[in-house]
């Protein structure tokens, strides 16, 4: 039987963070590497044995080797297009050098699977047609979807060489309780920390790109039944629907009552205009499916957002 030991990068941040806690419910002993850049101390789940480390540090070999973990997820990155732009090194330094560090690691402590965060809104570029499934061409607009697309080519050699199981989930644009509506991406979080502070959301473009979002359970649903089914190869998790940026600052207004419009911007390099997930494959192979709607999950995210931000 496979040890009940995982290892999670990124686990302070947002998607890693649920995570680890889901995998403590279901009896795992779990370890979180991460340098918190990004992620948040005060997200660490209690239970989970802790390293602050970058992925690309050569001593995650021994942390791993330590812990000895059955599985390994992969959410430790550089997770913004526009910073990704900004210094396309850096980028690469994280998300494609950090991550090939994390597999000789994982060849290291006999690690048997890696389930690996890629991203279906960066990876397919603009879509040569809709939903996308996973064999559309990619053809990624940004240093940070080029980096994800490398990630997967080596986990995919790794696998045919060295015998490294590994499950890519191409995610749609996740959201939720404890996002950061602070940073660059996150369109929801975003917008509705700006509408209950009372200040005007900004709307790059038209705001008719259209986005695919997937609510964070559902998000980490798709990581526990990879897991339990020793899932190899690669999915979309998605809500299958195209929901333009509009649309949610429309919705969020409805919810909070704001009254003020957005501002609109020129448009922001390598911003893909329409995507929308094929994500039958995880439904046949996984028995995963979204379940939690659009509305729903923006009350709750709305909900949690303006109890954090009458804390501070």
């Amino acid at each position: 039987m496979p040890s009940k030991t995982a290892l999670v990068t990124g686990g302070a941040g947002f998607i890693g963070s649920h995570i680890v806690g889901r995998l403590i419910q279901e009896g795992y002993h779990v370890a979180v590497v991460d340098d918190l850049s990004a992620g948040r101390r005060e997200q660490l789940h209690p239970e989970a044995t802790f390293y602050q480390m970058d992925v690309a540090d050569p001593a995650l070999k021994d942390v791993l080797v330590k812990e000895r973990p059955w599985v390994v997820s992969h959410h430790a990155a550089q997770s913004t297009i526009p910073a990704s732009l900004r210094d396309p090194v850096h980028d690469a330094r994280v998300n494609v050098l950090g991550s090939v560090n994390l597999m000789e690691a994982c060849r290291a402590a006999g690690v048997q699977r890696v389930v690996f965060a890629s991203s279906g809104g960066a990876i397919y570029g603009n879509p040569d047609y809709l939903p996308c499934d996973e064999s559309h061409p990619l053809r990624p607009l940004a240093p940070y979807g080029a980096a994800k697309a490398a990630v997967e080519g080596y986990l995919a050699t790794y696998g045919r060489s060295f015998g490294l199981r590994y499950t890519v989930l191409r995610y749609g644009n996740v959201y939720g309780p404890r996002q950061n509506p602070q940073g660059e991406a996150g369109v929801i979080a975003i917008f509705a920390l700006a509408m209950l502070q009372g200040r005007q959301p900004v709307i790059y473009g038209s705001g008719e790109q259209e986005r695919d979002f997937v609510y964070i359970s559902d998000a980490v649903e798709a990581n526990v039944l990879a897991i339990q089914r020793s899932a190899d190869g690669v999915y979309n998790i998605g809500s299958g629907e195209g929901t333009s940026v509009n649309r949610i600052f429309t919705h969020l207004k409805g919810i909070l009552s704001y009254r003020e419009e957005p501002r609109y911007e020129p448009v922001r390099l390598a911003d893909v205009l329409k995507v929308r997930l094929d994500c039958s494959r995880a439904r046949r192979e996984l028995a995963w499916r979204p379940t939690v709607a659009l509305e729903e999950g923006l009350k709750h995210t709305v909900e949690y957002l303006g109890l954090i931000d009458q804390t501070r």
